[in-house]
């Protein structure tokens, strides 16, 4: 097979793991940087160009697109789609996952615990959304943030009030939720593929840190999860529509609640908690469903 890897750089932990996976698996592989991509969007014969050379007999392809460059890397994908070519994870997808109140309202419409939360666009009621989510402490949360970046614990309302105000007067989306005390600092990421919890790690902040990312210097083990933890991420991975992604849980005292789906997980921490060849899984799922014409809306979306 000829699988193409959308990634910024070839050097990158993950990538490095795909192309490793990928030749072990006797398969043509080839890393493109989706922003130096070029498409001729035609009616019966859509192409994509990469440094003056057309791309052609791609099998299937494997999105790293980071949160900066989702509008043009989901665009590449969208191309290959109409191209007929396999997408690990498809462009309605990845763009869904990316806006974090959409996301939150199709999990909550199926279902899927959550932590309360709160979308406010007017400062005129700030009292009352901070109400709304139990009051403080609470987290308040840009719309576009990633890898914990915009993330803020409030610890009381007078803090809540002024972070809330700041943000907004800046024009910024943001979302508040209540603060999972229990959670103590950890949450735990399940790595889905295929429809099922391949591997499980619980991450856990640094001292007088909440935030549990790995790049925020969280430490990673691997956990044994619950049923209903399984369940839960199942169930999240598919109402996104993602073949692949990170589910980061918290638990609570009413169960597991979902923080965020993860189009474009990270391999480096579960590989190195868990000790499995997470990215060799990618690899074999992908050689059992990439086929011309099994890709859901082949850049409709």
């Amino acid at each position: 097979m000829k699988i193409v890897i959308l990634s910024r750089k070839s050097s990158l932990y993950s990538t490095e793991a795909l192309i490793n996976a990928c030749d072990k698996r006797g398969h043509e592989v080839v890393v493109i940087d989706p922003l130096r991509c070029y498409m001729n969007i035609a009616t019966h014969n859509p192409t994509i160009s990469y440094k003056g050379e057309e791309v052609v007999d791609v099998d299937a392809i494997i999105p790293r697109i980071g949160a900066s460059i989702t509008f043009y890397g989901c665009a590449v994908v969208r191309q290959f789609e109409m191209m007929d070519v396999y997408s690990v994870n498809e462009s309605v997808a990845i763009t869904r996952s990316r806006d974090k109140l959409r996301s939150l309202q199709l999990l909550a419409r199926k279902g899927i615990g959550l932590p309360v939360t709160g979308f406010a666009c007017s400062t005129k009621f700030t009292n009352d959304l901070i109400g709304m989510v139990g009051g403080a402490p609470l987290v308040v949360k840009l719309i576009e943030g990633t890898q914990g970046i915009g993330v803020v614990l409030a610890e009381n309302k007078q803090a809540a009030q002024s972070v809330i105000e700041a943000f907004q007067g800046l024009k910024a989306n943001i979302l508040v939720q209540e603060y999972i005390k229990e959670a103590k600092g950890s949450d735990i990421r399940c790595f889905v593929v295929g429809g099922k919890v391949i591997a499980a790690m619980k991450r856990t902040a640094p001292k007088d840190e909440f935030r549990s990312n790995i790049h925020r210097g969280g430490t990673a083990k691997t956990i044994k999860i619950t049923p209903e933890e399984r369940s839960t991420a199942v169930r999240a991975a598919k109402i996104m529509g993602l073949n692949v992604c990170g589910v980061d849980l918290l638990r609570s005292n009413h169960g597991p609640v979902v923080m965020e789906v993860n189009s474009s997980p990270g391999l480096e921490g579960i590989e190195k908690a868990t000790g499995l060849d997470i990215a060799g899984k990618i690899i074999e799922f992908i050689e059992k469903s990439a086929r011309p014409g099994n890709t859901k809306t082949r850049g409709k979306g």
